[in-house]
């Protein structure tokens, strides 16, 4: 069941939306999904092969829920963002950035305190930064 602003979620029994939206996004596959339709539509099988063979029984819920989330939509072209999701991935970069200030900040403050050499929190590539190990 898609989560709904309003009801309680996984996690949550408030209905606040962004515990609702957390839930959904936390959800396998889902940030990849709407990752993969960033630049361009796709259709079923060509977002399987992007999302590397992800399983179709995951694929299909995962694409009904974004639909009934109204974050992406159905057209000519296949699946494709809707302005609400695209609005989203906006957003998504803004938290990435911020996320990687975070981890220097961690990093820093954590290194001395546990004894560890620095570098000791390793920073992957972010999934929401175009480049070519991220398909952009």
């Amino acid at each position: 069941m898609t989560p709904v602003p309003g009801l309680p979620v996984r996690g949550s029994r408030s209905g606040r939306p962004i515990m609702a939206l957390l839930d959904l996004l936390g959800r396998r596959w889902c940030l990849r999904v709407l990752w993969e339709l960033r630049e361009a539509p796709g259709s079923f099988r060509s977002l399987q092969s992007r999302c590397d063979e992800v399983s179709p029984s995951v694929l299909n819920t995962r694409l009904a829920e974004l639909r009934a989330a109204r974050l992406l939509e159905v057209s000519e072209e296949g699946y494709r963002l809707t302005a609400e999701g695209r609005a989203l991935g906006e957003r998504l970069l803004q938290l990435s950035s911020w996320a990687e200030g975070w981890a220097v900040g961690l990093e820093s403050a954590q290194a001395p305190a546990a004894g560890a050499e620095p570098g000791a929190i390793r920073r992957r590539r972010s999934p929401l930064k175009a480049g070519p190990a991220n398909g952009g």
